[in-house]
């Protein structure tokens, strides 16, 4: 990044950190969305919103949206999507010996054991109400010595039927003990580490980056679009979804609810170039700290990434173009799976290790898609009609320019005979 003073060339400021960090580390995962959400998301947003906006709730998810015009829909509709929902494990059964088996979901197993989990158990005699067990490890082998040779060498891996939940029963009756405690299949379990600051500049590391950096962005263009006294000719719906992580059933929800005509998922990307072995794969080389990353094909919409890209170099906002196939892989796709026609796109910042409880990512990356948002928004209410821009300029390839040769320049005499 170039070392002028703009605010996403400068370290995080401790509050956005903070509140970077309560995000991140509020219990939300796939299906139990409300502690970020309704504890975190909207309290910060409805602080910063102006007096007419107004909160959607949802009765099948607690997905939110602050939505600048309620009821316009004559205006341009503008939906940021953040999701709130976590990669969890659950219980599948309890054994005998009180090991509590576990299912991995989206985590690669080896990356899990050891680390420190946090498990919620509803209240059997309770329904509604919920307990933390805390001080539970998840494990696998028991140990190295136990191990088979080809795990300890490393030819072979750890299996996912392996996973469970140590919580150090011991004693008589050890299957009880355990199911004394209200412990039941279907419980969530989810790891225990909040981000701290990193050893290099401006980087952060932790469990969920996946995808509370999205909502934390979110967030934050909702509040920067607030201070700068709203829109006129667009109607933003800032979008905090569930689901992502088991399909991406939450967004598509909130796109056919309110048919947005923009659509822009902002979510977690991958540092290819610090990706071990994959240098053969010919990966976009996205790194982290070289600012934010836009979606270039799949759904994407042409006229909607110019727009962004125009904006960025305007502001002088880093940018890296990322390359998706026949899907975003993101809550970008929210639109098409809704059956909703609008422009869609899918912002992003290269993390490492995603999906792991040590996800590193880089202040600046995060800053810069705020401001490029928060700018885009500016821009789209600057159009004269807003509308007809995305109707109207589809690129026509017909009329693209022809672009001679570019090879050196020939000898003095030579006319290419």
């Amino acid at each position: 990044m170039s070392e002028d003073n703009t605010p996403w060339n400068r370290p995080m400021p401790d509050e956005q950190f903070q509140l970077m960090r309560e995000i991140l580390a509020a219990p939300s995962p796939v299906g139990l969305e409300g502690a970020m959400t309704y504890g975190v998301l909207k309290p910060r947003m409805s602080q910063h919103a102006l007096p007419d906006w107004q909160v959607h709730q949802f009765r099948g998810h607690a997905g939110i949206i602050m939505d600048t015009h309620p009821g316009r829909d004559d205006l341009l509709k503008v939906m940021l999507v953040g999701h709130a929902d976590k990669i969890r494990m659950q219980v599948r059964s309890i054994g005998e010996d009180g090991k509590i088996w576990i299912n991995s979901d989206s985590f690669l197993p080896t990356t899990l054991i050891g680390h420190e989990v946090k498990l919620f158990s509803e209240d059997p005699d309770n329904p509604g109400q919920y307990r933390a067990i805390e001080g539970g490890t998840v494990e696998a082998l028991g140990a190295i010595h136990l191990a088979d040779t080809a795990v300890r060498t490393g030819e072979k891996g750890v299996k996912k039927e392996q996973l469970y939940l140590e919580l150090q029963i011991h004693g008589e009756d050890k299957k009880q003990q355990v199911e004394n405690l209200g412990v039941r299949p279907g419980d969530t379990i989810i790891l225990d580490r909040p981000i701290r600051q990193g050893f290099s500049p401006n980087t952060f590391y932790g469990a969920y980056l996946d995808n509370g950096l999205g909502c934390f962005t979110v967030a934050e263009v909702e509040r920067l679009v607030a201070e700068c006294g709203g829109t006129s000719n667009v109607r933003v719906l800032f979008a905090m979804a569930s689901y992502e992580e088991i399909g991406r059933m939450g967004s598509r929800v909130l796109a056919g609810e309110l048919e947005p005509d923009v659509l822009i998922a902002v979510d977690v990307n991958h540092d290819y170039s610090a990706a071990p072995g994959v240098g053969d794969r010919r990966l976009p080389p996205l790194q982290m700290g070289e600012g934010f990353t836009m979606s270039v094909g799949a759904i994407a919409s042409e006229q909607l990434n110019q727009l962004i890209e125009t904006t960025a170099r305007e502001q002088r906002i880093p940018m890296q173009r990322d390359v998706a196939g026949v899907d975003t892989g993101t809550d970008g796709m929210a639109g098409v799976l809704a059956s909703v026609d609008c422009a869609a796109t899918s912002i992003g910042f290269p993390i490492r290790n995603m999906h792991t409880i040590s996800e590193t990512g880089n202040t600046q990356d995060v800053l810069a898609a705020v401001h490029v948002l928060a700018a885009t928004i500016q821009a789209l209410d600057a159009l004269p009609d807003p509308e007809r821009a995305f109707l109207d300029h589809h690129p026509r390839l017909d009329q693209a320019s022809p672009l001679g040769h570019q090879g050196a320049a020939k000898p003095n005499g030579d006319k290419g005979e």
